[in-house]
């Protein structure tokens, strides 16, 4: 054994583990470690592990396990570790160490370890533990493992009714009559079997008469009303478990050679256990399909199917189908000794021929059963089935036969069985598309003379029924002659014998140990002899002696207890209670009669409770009378135990109960009448006075009857209440029905889910998708009193899918979805549109038209499908989809290769789908038509800077294609010149470009149809040369002439202009005041006095622009037209002047995260430097801030404001002629 003590040291950050085996001889520290598939517990012994070496792990961990008892179970676990880890197993509950029960197994190929448990027990279902270990660590994992019992165990069904006292009845306890044999008594004259009863409760009006002749009953009066009161009282106990039950198929063979009955049970509960019987026998069965089991159960919806398989003749019985303890269904199988002596033969027969199946039985037989592929056969206008009179020759007639028919038909009777099949064959003779009429002749048979062999059985059975009748008549006619010898014996008296008489030998008999004592006894009696007398004499001469002795009696409280004593001979005894002789009185009583002696107690108490003695002659017996109380609950724990108890879900649901402690009180808790174990999810707790039940993860199957039961030698007391666990609903019952569907209506209905999950249905959710799309859509929600939901927005011709959903508290259910898409309204399809007319053809494109259709039969045309074929084939191929119709009656079609020849149609789409296809188009060769050459957007001017390459680029169109040429001013183009042609465009490049490239390029395009000739202009030049010298000029006050000297450039290039700027002294900016001038004088207007001017001329052309050419300054004293004046000359104005600070910066506290802006006002002349200070430190450059100085307005912006931004600010301006600056403080607001 283990002892793990968990340890946290300061020197590590993981918890340590101390490992103490059960002698501790050592401590060893282990470390909690994580492994990569989860559930697994890791422990590393070691802190550090060697090079090389690692704890146990498992990669492959063994998976839960819910199996059928009787099966295989097994667990299945891969580990690595080094060194090799070993590997064992344990459970919970319960040990291991069963070799017959649990098995261990290691695979070296697959490195897999088994953990095996061949025929699994109910009593092996436990969590499972599986560890792995080396001298590093060890691995450890659980598994849980559920077993499922199979049907009803007999012998737990016996113990759990023996245990239970005579006054609470259980579901072990059936209320049907039918007993097992050996619990049968012998069946009194008149008595009738109580199989007739069952057998009446479940069959037809019309088997009533076969079964009362079976059973010999005639009085059909009787029979009918005592069936009513039976009939009455069955129904009031089917309806503690049933709402309905209907189609009760007694049990038959199928064609599989398998027999089985069915019934159809509506259960109030579906946790209610189902039983079966076979002549009153419990019979295990299996619910699984494909089982091996002899018997089974199968379910499906509210019907409930047994099958037998393996038939033998002792599955004759009759059977029985319980629910709990009430009987649902009774049905007799009956097996008849029966065999074929002329089997079914293999049929070929052609179509419209009949063919016969014949077979001779052993026995009469009134009706077999025919199968064909597996379905029953009845009498009728497909099949023919005929009985002989002697009831042994059957015969299948499958009329007109064709093709479908072909497969293995089989013929029943009772086990036995036989099978051939029936192959049928075209007729050759027919032609081809001819319907031929169905042929007089048969085919098949057994080919032999079936009426020979029925008359030899039959003959066979008549002389072996004058046989048996001779052996019956032989049988009465016996006793009639030994019956004058048997008073011979009576003659001599029995006293006048010397001898003692001799016991006569007894009978061997058939009957019940009862009817046989009581026979011998009768016999003894007749023989004249006194067996009392001799018996008496015989047990004097030994003395007295107990024949039945003493046994422990519980007495109850208040209540008499008796002890009885039988002895041989009438003799005296004497009673002792704890060693004192006890007398008749004070509540005690002690009689005797013959040899019966009983001491009687008549008001038990506590000092009643002793050990009781009895003692006649040498010999003498005793026994204990315990007197107790029978257990009991409290009223008011009673009461809040039996409140229900309502859980979700995956919740526990917990339950306690107190009682009063008892000695040898059994405390054992029941779920819908099956005894709870403790283990995996469920934990129960039993103390002195109370008892706790804990269910852990609830499932919806849990909801049930819980209950408590106290049982004691004293008696029993059961305490009961309800667990009801919620969940979401079940789906809602299906099919989806469709009520109605008009072009505008589309109505459907279903059923309430079977499960509501234990809360009422709220609602009910209902969505709709339209076929085709993929959307979901939810046009309403249905009250929960209503299981239908009507759709009016829904559109003509389309079809709808729709899936419907329960609601409760807890949840919405998984959704009921329609099996078929629901249209809406009939399908109409609209006519033929006008055959197509090809508009225009290309070697890539068809253009098409058509007309719509005359008759669009009263639906709107959403759109058209256009479909195409190639010449010579039959295979059409739409080049739109229905759900994109094209909506003009008009299309280009692309998808088609050149040279091939098409033809084409159209269909008109409306909501119902494609109508009728048109008559197909004239077929059209998909190729250009002839065209004489033109050129598509082409450019006439084309300007290319000097150096670079120049490419003009045209585009043509011409059928046939055109021959291109090129020329240069109407001559051809230089050889260095290249000229590309490809389809349908004409390049014409200059590698290096020159001023003498310049020229009008001119294409010519021609072919057989004409020709075409388009002239582009290529100038090459490259940026102009400035303007000459400016000069001023005023000739009136405010005006001023500028004129230039021409650029270089002027005379290489026509398309050369100039530009003029002019800057003043008052706003200190350059303005164009003219553009795009072709001269080289321009005047300039509002010329002020007292203000500074300068001029700028730029040289432009289509590459670029020019260097400017400046002009001088022109002020005050600059040359002007002199006026007259009477004042004194001024003296010239100066500008310059240091820096000042017009408007200074001023104080802010913005707020952390805003945006914060700070500006001031500088002037100087000439333009000062400004910069910007935080703190001392320079942030001109930082890229944290925005800064800018328009025209001497100075600003800082911050986007984000942080509390590093706290600070003093400085701002500082520095010209040539001194500096100035101004400073402010901001402070960051939280």
């Amino acid at each position: 054994m283990l002892f793990f003590i968990v340890l946290r040291l300061p020197s590590f950050k993981k918890p340590h583990v101390l490992l103490l085996t059960s002698n501790f001889p050592t401590l060893s520290v282990g470390i909690k470690k994580k492994s990569k598939v989860p559930g697994v517990m890791i422990t590393q012994f070691v802190e550090t592990l060697p090079e090389g070496m690692s704890h146990p792990d498992f990669t492959r961990k063994p998976i839960a396990l819910t199996i059928q008892e009787g099966k295989f179970a097994f667990f299945k676990a891969i580990v690595t570790g080094e060194p090799k880890p070993s590997v064992t197993w344990s459970r919970n509950n319960g040990d291991v160490s069963d070799a017959s029960r649990y098995q261990t197994r290691y695979d070296a190929n697959s490195n897999e370890h088994t953990f095996e448990m061949p025929n699994v027990r109910p009593d092996q279902a436990d969590t499972y533990k599986c560890f792995a270990t080396n001298e590093y660590g060890q691995a450890m994992v659980t598994v849980v493992l559920n077993v499922i019992e199979v049907g009803f165990k007999k012998t737990k069904a016996q113990q759990q009714a023996e245990a239970t006292d005579g006054k609470f009845t259980t579901v072990l306890k059936r209320r049907s009559k039918v007993r097992p044999k050996s619990d049968q008594t012998q069946k009194k004259e008149g008595e009738i079997d109580p199989k007739f009863w069952e057998l009446l409760l479940s069959a037809d009006k019309k088997d009533y008469e076969k079964i009362c002749a079976e059973f010999g009953v005639t009085d059909f009066r009787w029979m009918l009303k005592k069936l009513n009161e039976m009939k009455e009282e069955r129904e009031k106990e089917q309806a503690e478990f049933v709402r309905s039950i209907s189609n009760l198929r007694p049990i038959q063979v199928n064609a599989d050679g398998t027999a089985s009955f069915e019934i159809d049970l509506d259960l109030l509960e579906q946790s209610r256990s189902i039983y079966l019987y076979k002549d009153g026998e419990m019979i295990p069965y299996t619910k699984e399909l494909g089982d091996k089991m002899k018997h089974s159960l199968k379910q499906v919806g509210k019907k409930y199917i047994f099958s037998i398989r393996d038939l033998m003749p002792d599955d004759a019985g009759l059977y029985q189908l319980d629910v709990e303890d009430v009987n649902m269904f009774s049905t007799d199988f009956k097996i008849p000794t029966v065999e074929f002596l002329v089997k079914i033969q293999e049929v070929k027969a052609k179509e419209r021929e009949d063919a016969v199946f014949e077979c001779v039985l052993s026995n009469p037989f009134s009706k077999i059963l025919w199968f064909g592929k597996n379905v029953p056969l009845e009498q009728g206008d497909k099949y023919d089935i005929e009985v002989s009179e002697d009831k042994l020759i059957h015969r299948l007639v499958v009329k007109d036969c064709m093709a479908v028919d072909k497969g293995i038909y089989s013929a029943c009777a009772g086990i036995k069985s036989c099978n051939a099949w029936l192959i049928v064959e075209a007729d050759k003779e027919v032609q081809t598309g001819k319907k031929t009429a169905r042929k007089t002749t048969r085919a098949g048979g057994s080919g032999m003379d079936l009426h020979k062999v029925a008359q030899e059985q039959h003959t066979k059975l008549e002389k072996e029924r004058e046989e048996r009748n001779e052996q019956i008549k032989a049988a009465k006619e016996a006793p009639l002659v030994e019956a004058p010898q048997a008073p011979a014996s009576n003659k001599v008296p029995a006293k006048t014998d010397p001898e003692a008489p001799k016991d006569p030998q007894p009978r061997v008999s058939n009957k019940p140990a009862a009817v046989a004592t009581s026979q011998l006894a009768v016999e003894i009696m007749s023989n004249g002899h006194s067996a009392e007398l001799d018996n008496t004499g015989e047990e004097e001469a030994k003395g007295p002696g107990i024949t039945a002795g003493l046994s422990d009696v519980y007495a109850l409280y208040g209540k008499s207890a008796e002890l009885t004593v039988e002895t041989n001979i009438d003799s005296e005894g004497t009673w002792f209670k704890d060693g004192e002789e006890m007398k008749s009185g004070f509540g005690v009583i002690l009689t005797k009669q013959g040899t019966s002696h009983k001491l009687t107690i008549q008001n038990c108490s506590s000092a009643d409770s002793g050990l009781y003695r009895f003692v006649t002659g040498e010999h003498s017996t005793q026994g204990k009378i315990i007197v107790g109380d029978v257990p009991e609950f409290n009223p008011d724990d009673l009461h809040k135990f039996s409140k229900p108890v309502t859980v979700r879900v995956g919740q526990n649901a917990a339950f306690k109960m107190p009682f009063s402690p008892q000695d040898s009180l059994v405390v054992t808790w029941f779920k819908d009448g099956a005894e709870i174990k403790d283990g995996g999810g469920v934990k129960i707790v039993r103390e002195p006075g109370h008892s706790r039940l804990l269910l852990r993860d609830c499932l919806r199957t849990d909801t049930g009857e819980i209950k408590l039961q106290l049982k004691s030698p004293f008696g029993a007391v059961e305490a009961t209440t309800q667990l009801i666990v919620l969940d979401r609903p079940g789906p809602p019952e299906g099919p989806v029905q469709t009520v109605e569907t008009t072009s505008s209506i589309i109505e459907i209905k279903w059923k309430p889910p079977k499960d509501d999950g234990g809360s009422a249905v709220s609602n009910y959710i209902v969505e709709r998708q339209q076929t085709g799309q993929s959307l979901w859509t939810k046009p309403g929600d249905v009250s929960a009193d209503r299981t239908s939901f009507r759709d009016r927005n829904v559109t003509h011709g389309k079809k709808y899918n729709y899936r419907i959903y329960a609601v409760n508290p807890e949840g919405i259910s998984d959704a009921l979805e329609t099996a078929d898409s629901i249209m809406a309204g009939i399908m109409i399809l609209s006519g033929p549109p006008g055959a197509p007319q090809v508009v225009s053809t290309s070697k890539s494109c068809i253009k098409l038209k058509w007309t719509a259709p005359e008759d669009d039969r009263g639906v709107t045309i959403v759109g058209y499908q256009v479909e195409k074929r190639k010449k010579d084939t039959s295979h059409w191929i739409a080049l739109n989809a229905l759900n994109e119709p094209i909506k003009d009656v008009k299309y280009a079609v692309k998808e088609v290769t050149e040279g091939a020849e098409y033809e084409f149609r159209v269909s008109a789409i409306n909501e119902s789908g494609s109508g009728d296809p048109s008559p197909p188009s004239v077929i059209v060769c998909a190729k250009n038509p002839n065209m004489r050459p033109c050129f598509k957007d082409p450019e006439d001017f084309i300007v290319v800077r000097a150096g670079n390459s120049a490419r003009v680029k045209i585009f043509h169109e011409a059928e046939p294609p055109a021959q291109i040429t090129w020329l240069k001013d109407g001559e051809p183009v230089s050889a260095w010149i290249n000229i590309i042609n490809t389809e349908g465009l004409s390049q014409l490049i200059i590698p290096s470009s020159k001023r003498s490239d310049s020229a009008v390029y001119t294409i010519k395009a021609k072919n057989s149809v004409g020709e075409a000739s388009f002239d582009v202009d290529v100038r090459v030049t490259d940026e102009p040369e400035a303007p000459g010298p400016v000069e001023l000029q005023q000739t009136v006050h405010s005006k001023v002439v500028i004129s230039w000297a021409p650029s270089a450039d002027e005379e290489l290039d026509d398309r050369l202009y100039y530009r003029v700027s002019q800057y003043d002294s008052s706003t200190r900016v350059w303005k164009t005041i003219a553009d795009r001038l072709f001269t080289n004088t321009y005047t300039a207007n509002n010329i002020l006095s007292g203000i500074q001017y300068q001029f700028r001329v730029y040289a432009r052309n289509d590459v670029g622009i020019s260097d400017p050419s400046q002009s001088p300054s022109w002020g005050s004293n600059s040359s002007r037209v002199p006026t007259a004046s009477n004042r004194v000359q001024a003296s010239a104005l100066c500008l310059e002047r240091p820096p000042s600070i017009l408007v200074p910066l001023k104080m802010h506290t913005p707020p952390k995260g805003y945006q914060h802006l700070m500006t001031c006002a500088i002037r100087g002349c000439p333009t000062p430097t400004v910069s910007w200070y935080l703190n001392d430190v320079c942030i001109s450059s930082d890229s944290n801030y925005y800064i800018t100085n328009l025209f001497g307005v100075c600003s800082l912006y911050i986007l984000r404001v942080q509390p590093k931004d706290s600070g003093e600010y400085k701002v500082v301006a520095v010209n040539s002629f001194g500096q100035a600056e101004c400073s402010t403080k901001i402070i960051v607001k939280d």
